[in-house]
């Protein structure tokens, strides 16, 4: 019988908080842990040896999932399941820090972690995590949001902007004109914002979102 190894047993783990709409720290955080405690920075010592999850982090993952012991081991199959792929993923307190973003809104660096997600058709397609309340009723707090840059935009697509100062913001396009576009805040405590797009760096339109 073939040992399981440790690539595996995170690959599974990462699917099933993907299975559940929730990224590595999201499952973490639903099964009452510290919300690093699946990051991949976690996955290796500081001296380099591989790390592996805890029992009881894996025990409380599949509680808060509802998710069986056999249907997890399902999940450690080395072969991918079809029609999933690894997308970038950062969560959007962290979205405007510089260097995680190329001037055409495609993810770059070394900063993301990553998803798994059923294949979209934007090769460029990333995860954003929502924190905090600021964008309830539309998101809560751990609400995975997917990114797509080459999808067209139409009035009424949710979308995530960035501007010259670096701000990332998550509305709904109300309006875009040759020279401006008309945000509807997602929070409805907010007013309607106005932006000239000699102010907006890039665009991007949100596919889908976890609930």
């Amino acid at each position: 019988m073939a040992m399981l190894t440790h690539a595996q047993i995170w690959t599974a783990l990462d699917r099933l908080a993907a299975r559940a709409g929730l990224s590595p720290s999201g499952l973490a955080k639903r099964a009452g842990l510290d919300p690093t405690t699946f990051n991949k920075s976690k996955r290796i010592t500081s001296d380099g040896r591989a790390r592996w999850p805890s029992t009881e982090s894996v025990a409380k993952s599949l509680e808060a999932t509802g998710v069986s012991f056999s249907e997890f081991v399902a999940l450690i199959s080395d072969a991918p399941r079809h029609g999933t792929q690894p997308m970038p993923l950062i969560g959007l307190s962290a979205a405007g820090s510089p260097g995680l973003f190329d001037d055409a809104g495609f993810p770059t660096g070394k900063s993301w972690d990553e998803i798994a997600f059923p294949q979209v058709e934007d090769e460029h397609a990333y995860a954003i995590e929502i924190s905090g309340p600021s964008l309830q009723p539309a998101y809560r707090d751990g609400t995975v949001v997917v990114v797509s840059p080459a999808a067209p935009i139409r009035r009424g697509d949710r979308v995530v902007v960035k501007t010259k100062d670096d701000a990332v913001t998550v509305a709904e396009l109300k309006r875009k004109t040759s020279k401006t576009i008309e945000l509807a805040p997602l929070n409805p405590g907010e007013s309607d914002r106005t932006l000239a797009l000699s102010e907006v760096t890039w665009i991007a339109r949100i596919l889908w979102a976890s609930q």
